[in-house]
């Protein structure tokens, strides 16, 4: 592809940067584009993966053909087999009439699935039946139909953990990854951050009328430092911030600085195996907060291990050595005490006051969810992402702790 040819990708879908990984991941979309295979679209949250699908529908013989976006972790389970694929009249309850399904609607286009990996396994079954035949039944219906779609995924999942813990079809995995596209995090594409944050700049002061701003030299380089694990997203809304709040127009680190979480609060999840992507909204949360949720995770990788462990040993004694031994009864002992549910909170000096009663690892869920609701005034989307979950994990967790 010549620089022109990826200058006019670039400039039709409002793509800014000249990162090397960036362009690479363009090149990529345009070559597959002439071809009909499945794409898998990986990277963090708030990344811009929804360009792509676009760039490929745009540059294939599809491209006057319909073109459907679906967010996957934002309908509910019970009617996600119905939205994909269909029903006839009286399939449900509310099923009045038969009505189609983005696999039929799309027929001859491009279907765009994003956060595939919420997918309930009953309907990932049924994607991976289309996208190897072309077939598929509506709900409620006995009648194969056939259709021809273009299929692009997205996630910003670890797929290969999915997998492990059985929340992903393996054969699916590698259905979908027929070409993988790995967009970026903005952290590795530090050049990119000026550009990106002037442009923003520009386009909310012309909404908001309102004079430009600029940065010194200090806090553009503060700018390119940060973490920023929410990614463009993230950089976005600092820029809208900024544009409303500051009264003076030359931006300095110091007044940067109020716009920034701290990393230090990130690179401490990161230690315990935390990817980014999850932490969103962590810069809203306190040190107590902080700590619910490490022990939260710590209960899911013990549990996670102790399954690995389960199947690695079936049916045969394995012996080990005195090490391990040892290591696997302080795995089993902390497995113990977290089972238990009794967890006490470490003494750590906080802007509130600590109390030091024992509280149970679903409490401290608990209590997060609702701290999370209260700050976004009930809105499930946006407490969901600062989470780190879908929507349909969110209200699974509060339909199980009845909140």
């Amino acid at each position: 592809m010549t620089t022109q040819e990826l200058q006019n990708i670039k400039s039709r879908f409002g793509i800014i940067g000249g990162s090397p990984l960036l362009d690479r991941a363009i090149e990529v979309a345009a070559q597959v584009a002439v071809t009909d295979l499945s794409v898998l679209v990986t990277g963090e949250s708030g990344v811009g993966k929804e360009h792509f699908p676009q760039i490929i529908h745009a540059c294939s013989p599809r491209k006057h053909a319909k073109y459907f976006a679906v967010n996957c972790g934002a309908i509910p389970e019970g009617t996600i087999d119905s939205e994909l694929f269909g029903h006839v009249k009286g399939a449900y309850t509310d099923a009045r009439a038969e009505r189609k399904g983005y696999f039929e609607e799309a027929n001859g286009g491009t279907l765009f699935l994003d956060e595939v990996g919420e997918l309930p396994l009953p309907t990932q079954a049924r994607l991976l039946r289309v996208l190897e035949t072309g077939e598929f039944i509506r709900m409620g219906s006995s009648e194969v139909q056939k259709t021809s779609v273009r299929v692009v995924a997205a996630t910003n999942l670890d797929m290969k953990r999915a997998i492990a813990e059985g929340r992903f079809r393996e054969d699916l995995y590698y259905r979908l990854n027929a070409v993988e596209i790995r967009v970026p995090a903005l952290r590795e594409r530090k050049d990119d951050i000026p550009l990106l944050f002037r442009k923003f700049v520009a386009d909310f002061t012309d909404r908001y009328r309102m004079p430009r701003i600029q940065l010194t030299e200090e806090a553009t380089q503060m700018l390119k430092s940060y973490y920023w694990y929410g990614n463009v997203r993230q950089l976005k809304n600092v820029a809208e911030q900024i544009c409303i709040l500051e009264q003076r127009r030359e931006i300095t680190a110091e007044a940067l600085e109020h716009y920034l979480p701290q990393n230090e609060q990130v690179q401490q999840l990161t230690l315990f195996g935390q990817t980014t992507s999850r932490n969103t909204g962590d810069h809203y949360m306190n040190e107590r907060e902080l700590l619910y949720k490490v022990l939260f995770d710590m209960k899911k990788d013990i549990a996670e291990l102790k399954q690995q462990m389960a199947v690695a040993t079936k049916g045969a004694a394995v012996s080990m050595p005195p090490a391990n031994i040892r290591h696997d009864a302080e795995v089993v002992q902390a497995q113990e005490v977290l089972d238990a549910e009794e967890v006490r909170e470490p003494e750590v000096v906080v802007n509130e006051p600590v109390h030091h009663e024992p509280q149970t690892v679903g409490s401290m869920e608990e209590e997060m969810i609702r701290k999370a609701l209260e700050r976004h005034d009930g809105n499930r989307k946006e407490a969901a992402a600062e989470l780190g979950i879908s929507e349909r994990t969110l209200y699974r967790r509060l339909k199980e702790a009845s909140l």
